[in-house]
Parts: structure tokens; sequence; C-alpha cells
């Protein structure tokens, strides 16, 4: 079943990519008592990953945050390590906080997962982006298969 506005996130440990290494973070940790714009990729360093969707959310950081968005979070079925030589290859800094899901499970919870064997990459994430208030999710848009279009960061914004 696939997660819907008004459900709360599922829990699930996810991996934070930080400069001290691969740091494990709840779900909980991430979104209580916060509100997070989260967008999903189906792989780092992918064509449309990197040149649209994760440097649209780090050039639009600054107004997202300015609508009372306190955390950017982008979250991809790779490992913390891809996670943060992505992180370092788009200089995303402190501005977006890179959340691995390496095995998938947080995606599954969702129902946002498909398989991307074709391409050579097995289970991935859908494109999409959330609003999540308090682990709630308040606005939810899932990219039709590839279309980079509702789960862009200037979409995202016109929500918040």
């Amino acid at each position: 079943m696939t997660i819907k506005v008004g459900d709360k996130l599922p829990d699930a440990t996810l991996t934070q990519a930080t400069a001290e290494g691969p740091r494990p973070v709840s779900v909980k940790d991430v979104f209580g008592g916060k509100k997070v714009a989260l967008f999903a990729v189906p792989g780092a360093f992918t064509p449309t990953c990197s040149a649209k969707h994760l440097p649209g959310f780090k050039q639009m950081a600054g107004e997202i945050r300015g609508k009372g968005v306190d955390t950017i979070a982008c979250v991809s079925v790779n490992d913390a390590f891809v996670m943060r030589a992505w992180a370092e290859d788009q200089a995303v800094g402190e501005d977006i906080v890179m959340l691995a899901d390496g095995g998938g499970d947080f995606t599954r919870a969702l129902g946002l997962d498909f398989d991307a064997s074709k391409f050579g990459m097995g289970t991935r994430s859908q494109r999409y982006s959330m609003i999540v208030d308090d682990g709630v999710v308040k606005e939810l848009n899932v990219e039709e298969p590839g279309e980079f279009k509702v789960s862009s960061a200037d979409y995202l914004l016109a929500q918040l």
C-alpha cells in the first residue's frame, strides 16, 4: 500500500552521510517535531537527479526554509558513502540532509519502490517529494515514470 496524505511515516532507520562517516538515524529523529521537505531520487549521480532534482533543492533551500521548513532531506536507495560523495560533488553543504536507504526498507514501507533491474539498478525509489509535519505527510508528489515535474523544488515551494 502506498503512503498518502494524512498518513504517518513508517518507522525505519536510515543512514545519514556525515563528515565522520555513516550514522544511523531513525525516521522519528529526522521528522519528529519538525517540518521537513523530503525528496527522493532513483539514484545518486543519475542524469536527472544530478542535473535537476538535487540542484533545484540546493538553489531554492533558502526560499523553502523561509516558508517554515526546518529540514530539507534527500533520500535514495544508495549507501551512505555514495550519498556523501554525491553531496560533495553537488556542493550540498549543510543545505540538504542526505539520507541513505541502503536496503530500501523505508522506500518499500512507503510503497514507493520500483524494480529498476532492466537498467541494472535493482530496487529503487520512485521520484517524489513530500512535505512532512511532525512525521505526518501533508503533501505528496509522486512522478509518473520518466517524468520530472511534480517532485521539483519549485513545485514543492508553491505548496508551502
